[in-house]
């Protein structure tokens, strides 16, 4: 854990320690969509191999095209999504980017490239004081390996959680190429 404290600290977030407890913070096993199925006992075993990370409003949590291999939890806060439209647009200003999403407490972000390994493909940052529960792809094994049924409720959730974004920007994608098409 000590190389992702410091990948945290090197794009500026706050460690806080490890992220005990993940059942005691209210609400948020029946709001974040990641948890719902967790019982307390499961989620506390997923928060020990995750990392508590603070920012701060305007603070930039993760930058598009950066190589990582880690996901963020919202413990609470809200982020803001965006994509550069241009080879001019700088990922650190907010101003060049277009937004595609705001998250609150609950959603995970990041989670693409941690399966994958691939650049970010979007940027996000604190709208609010945010904290989040930080977890990269070798914690990620040895849950599976130490919890074998959380690990894998884990990757079911986040399978499910990736395939409903996959129909959402598949929904987004018809109805822009039908407006299109009607434009003509």
């Amino acid at each position: 854990m000590a190389r992702l404290e410091e990948q945290m600290r090197t794009i500026g977030l706050e460690v806080l320690g490890c992220c005990e407890k993940l059942s005691e913070r209210p609400g948020l096993l029946q709001e974040s969509p990641i948890l719902q199925d967790f019982t307390p006992q499961e989620a506390d075993v997923l928060g020990e191999g995750m990392l508590h990370v603070h920012a701060e409003p305007g603070q930039m949590l993760i930058r598009e095209g950066d190589s990582s291999e880690w996901m963020m939890l919202l413990l609470n806060g809200t982020v803001d999504v965006g994509k550069r439209m241009g080879h001019e647009a700088a990922p650190e200003q907010r101003g060049d980017n277009t937004r595609l999403a705001v998250i609150r407490t609950g959603a995970v972000l990041g989670e693409m490239s941690m399966f994958d390994g691939e650049p970010r493909y979007a940027s996000c940052w604190a709208l609010s004081p945010v904290d989040a529960a930080v977890m990269d792809r070798d914690a990620v094994a040895r849950l599976i390996k130490a919890h074998p049924a959380v690990g894998a409720k884990l990757l079911v959730k986040l399978t499910q959680l990736l395939a409903q974004r996959l129909r959402n920007t598949s929904t987004q994608l018809v109805k822009v190429m039908r407006q299109r098409t009607t434009e003509q």
